[in-house]
């Protein structure tokens, strides 16, 4: 994990790499736990038997918000500012899934601060996180995260 002391030091670093998360699994008890909170139970996702005969992967995916909603805890493993009193998730401007992620795959995010701009008491900070699938060339989804930050 990177350490930025604050604000001034975050600043210095646009345009270059702030690091990756660690690699995590994605576990087929983690797919049917997301259909089943958000309703979306479509089969690719939550009948292993049925997506192994039928889908062109041969086993479950996972959901692309599932994939999405882990950004946050790659962030706050991946760098921490020490002179931050909170933080704040202010949206997304982009998110493409651009690859499929079957049940036992292992992702992680790479992070790269994209754009700062300085707002009262705290910096506005835009990161580009590819979400990288081990083993694939291709990145599981890219995206741009937006959050605010104050001291």
């Amino acid at each position: 994990m990177r350490v930025l002391k604050n604000l001034s030091e975050v600043e210095a670093l646009v345009g270059k790499e702030l690091g990756f998360s660690k690699w995590q699994r994605i576990s087929q008890l983690q797919i049917w736990g997301f259909g089943l909170f958000t309703g979306d139970r479509q089969w690719i996702h939550m009948r292993p038997l049925k997506a192994k005969l039928g889908s062109p992967f041969k086993t479950t995916i996972a959901h692309g918000f599932l994939v999405l909603s882990l950004l946050p805890k790659m962030l706050e493993k991946t760098y921490r500012i020490s002179s931050a009193k909170m933080g704040v998730n202010y949206g997304l401007n982009r998110v493409r899934f651009t690859a499929p992620v079957p049940a036992g795959s292992y992702v992680r995010g790479r992070v790269i601060l994209k754009e700062f701009k300085k707002i009262k008491n705290g910096a506005q900070l835009t990161v580009s996180v590819t979400v990288e699938l081990k083993g694939s060339e291709k990145p599981a989804c890219v995206a741009e995260q937006v959050f605010l930050v104050y001291e």
